[in-house]
């Protein structure tokens, strides 16, 4: 197998490890790969220390210029700036009850029918009702309702 097509398999296993691990750097990484395999396949480079060095030119131009605007074609809607709110602002003053007794200043809390990790400061028993401060993705911050 040519050197040229081992760089055209692992661009195209890159790009392809991008649906397991959406950070949007393996695709380009990829095509970085791809793109010297075909260089290499024309003949417009051979010396392996030419071919490292394209590779990492080509990902890093890729990664600066394109990697903003290919995002969400990877990753699907986020929130940025200037766009819609996110959700998880929704929740925050709900009351959740807790599951079990809180150890170490976490545990389980039951809000709008689902379970949720939680983290609080305050001791916190199972059947107590606390309410929701933050919302950190899927963990909920609490604090103990007198």
């Amino acid at each position: 197998m040519s050197t040229a097509m081992i760089w055209i398999i692992i661009g195209v296993a890159l790009i392809l490890s991008e649906l397991l691990a959406t950070s949007i750097v393996a695709v380009f990484l990829g095509l970085a790969a791809i793109v010297v395999g075909v260089l290499l396949q024309l003949g417009w480079i051979e010396a392996a220390s030419t071919q490292y060095t394209v590779f990492g030119i080509v990902s890093l131009v890729l990664l600066f210029t394109a990697r903003g605007r290919f995002k969400r074609w990877f990753v699907g809607f986020t929130a940025d700036k200037g766009e819609h709110p996110s959700r998880f602002t929704e929740d925050i003053g709900d009351t959740a009850t807790v599951l079990a007794d809180f150890q170490h200043g976490r545990g389980r809390v039951v809000l709008n029918g689902v379970q949720w990790d939680a983290q609080s400061s305050d001791e916190l028993k199972a059947g107590d009702l606390a309410r929701v401060v933050a919302n950190e993705g899927i963990h909920l911050t609490v604090v103990k309702v007198n």
